[in-house]
């Protein structure tokens, strides 16, 4: 009886996970569109206290929405001008970096056995010509590449222009009709618990995921303004640049910050001669970074929004499959949305313990979860 129920429930449980990873991949799919609304729903999420407290002073939620909207795109559009010179510069100057950053890799690769480019085989009493030398594969593909790159970034920034108007556009209709939006999805509900439950998860996910942003916000403003700084000192061009390159990867989770370590690296290689002053750059953002990380955002940030790093990790890895850099953006607010959900829904606590998994008591042995509790030994002695 048991076995025929059990034949019986397999493919159900088949068909849930055959669902399962169509949903996953025709959300990768969908990223056009589902990006820009999710991005929309963060920053809703952020903003929209600040559009109740206009509300209570009297200013409609349409304009107080417009204002932080275009408070926001005035932001932007005026770090993105002051970055446009440096940028600018910066790509003219690439071809000269990438030369140059070949020339190192010739050094390094000629001491290192077994990837030395490849010499011509010159004949005795015979020179070789310059014209008749071996091809190197790797400048080769490196040539390909850089022409392929050209392309790939025009079509994205083509894309990326697009989507950061729809963005904008669906921010502000959130916005100015959240209070409608969540009065409509609460009066849908007919008991008045789910209601409640509801209605605090959304606030508690608004809140949570507005502290974090702001306080991350604020740590990767200093974080980069002081990275610009000290690039300055040590003379590596374009550093306002590096400096704002650093305070939008350190949004990302790990990946950020070993990504710009890399770029620091390739960038201090192609900038000096010598050794020390190659890592000087890397090594000092690993300073700051180690710094910020280790001291200053866990007393900023706070325990009641640190989570585990188990869970933010792989929650960027899986966004960022999904939807590349956008999916690493929002990878850490999306868990804590999902963190609050967990906290009120009673079937979703045990995930909940993942997700803070490091501020939870310890848990007991691996011994003592295998010992048979008292109550369960009387209870199979009174049935015998």
């Amino acid at each position: 009886m048991n076995e025929t129920a059990a034949t019986m429930d397999l493919p159900r449980w088949a068909l849930r996970g055959l669902f399962l990873i169509a949903l996953v991949f025709a959300v990768r799919e969908a990223r056009p569109l589902l990006a820009p609304l999710m991005v929309a729903v963060m920053l809703t999420f952020a903003l929209a206290p600040a559009v109740r407290w206009l509300r209570r002073r009297g200013v409609p939620a349409s304009i107080g929405a417009l204002l932080l909207v275009m408070a926001l795109l005035l932001g932007t559009v005026s770090l993105a001008s002051s970055l446009a010179r440096p940028a600018a510069s910066w790509w003219e100057a690439a071809p000269t970096t990438v030369s140059q950053l070949l020339e190192q890799l010739d050094k390094l690769r000629s001491a290192i056995p077994g990837l030395s480019p490849p010499r011509p085989a010159a004949r005795p009493g015979r020179t070789v010509p310059a014209a008749q030398t071996a091809p190197d594969p790797l400048k080769e593909r490196l040539a390909s590449e850089g022409v392929a790159l050209t392309g790939l970034v025009l079509a994205r920034g083509f894309h990326f222009v697009l989507a950061a108007a729809a963005t904008i556009i669906l921010t502000y209709f959130l916005l100015a009709s959240e209070h409608w939006l969540l009065s409509r999805a609460v009066e849908a509900l007919p008991r008045r618990r789910p209601r409640a439950l509801l209605l605090g998860g959304v606030r508690a996910a608004q809140r949570d995921i507005g502290r974090y942003l702001a306080a991350v916000g604020i740590i990767n403003t200093v974080v980069g303004i002081l990275m610009g700084v000290v690039l300055w000192m040590l003379g590596l061009p374009n550093p306002t640049l590096w400096g704002a390159l650093t305070a939008l990867l350190c949004f990302i989770p790990y990946i950020g910050p070993m990504a710009l370590m890399l770029m620091l690296l390739l960038a201090g290689i192609t900038s000096f001669d010598s050794g020390p002053e190659m890592f000087g750059p890397m090594l000092a953002f690993t300073l700051i970074h180690a710094v910020e990380s280790n001291l200053i955002s866990p007393v900023i940030v706070g325990r009641r929004l640190s989570l585990s790093a188990l869970s933010v990790f792989l929650s960027v890895l899986f966004w960022g499959w999904l939807w590349g850099i956008v999916g690493a953006l929002i990878a850490v607010p999306i868990l804590i949305g999902l963190r609050s959900l967990c906290r009120r829904r009673h079937g979703l606590r045990r995930l909940r313990l993942f997700l803070e998994g490091d501020h939870h008591p310890p848990p007991p042995s691996l011994r003592a979860l295998l010992r048979v509790p008292p109550k369960v030994r009387s209870k199979g002695r009174l049935g015998a």
